[in-house]
């Protein structure tokens, strides 16, 4: 394991730091105006988080999702929640805008129609809206914490 390249560049930039603050509360304000699930979101997050290889959001994440309620059984299986029966049709289409949303570069429709569509048919507009802009803003988050090489001790998280 290589150590970090920097502290949390978000330290350093405290007005950053408050407004993405901001910005999540206001996301989690909206999931709950909206009819959005928070675990709906944590799942989603996880999953991004997952895909970029970012310690410190997974750990973060998967403990904010138990908090929430969300069972250490589907934490475990999240990463390959096609062939995991434990997941409802909306998180599934949560999970799979997640996805889409997170490897951008990999296909040439990166957020196929049928992804949006199944999607659409869970969520409301204002939920819709809600949850592709929480996975752009854990996006952002992977995208500091992974070049940066932030690392979580989950020794200083577990009780």
């Amino acid at each position: 394991m290589q150590p970090s390249r920097m502290s949390n560049p978000l330290m350093g930039l405290p007005e950053v730091g408050q407004a993405l603050q901001t910005l999540g509360k206001a996301l989690f304000a909206s999931a709950e105006k909206n009819a959005l699930p928070a675990r709906t979101l944590f799942l989603a997050y996880l999953r991004a988080s997952q895909i970029n290889g970012d310690s410190v959001c997974v750990d973060l994440h998967s403990r904010n999702a138990m908090n929430a309620g969300e069972s250490a059984v589907r934490l475990y299986v999240v990463s390959a929640w096609r062939e995991a029966s434990n997941f409802t049709d909306a998180e599934r289409a949560a999970l799979a805008l997640s996805e889409s949303m997170t490897r951008l570069q990999d296909c040439t429709d990166p957020v196929p129609d049928d992804v949006y569509q199944k999607a659409s048919i869970h969520y409301d507009e204002g939920a819709l809206a809600t949850l592709i802009t929480g996975i752009a803003t854990v996006n952002l988050y992977n995208r500091i914490n992974v070049s940066t090489r932030q690392l979580v001790d989950v020794s200083a998280t577990r009780d």
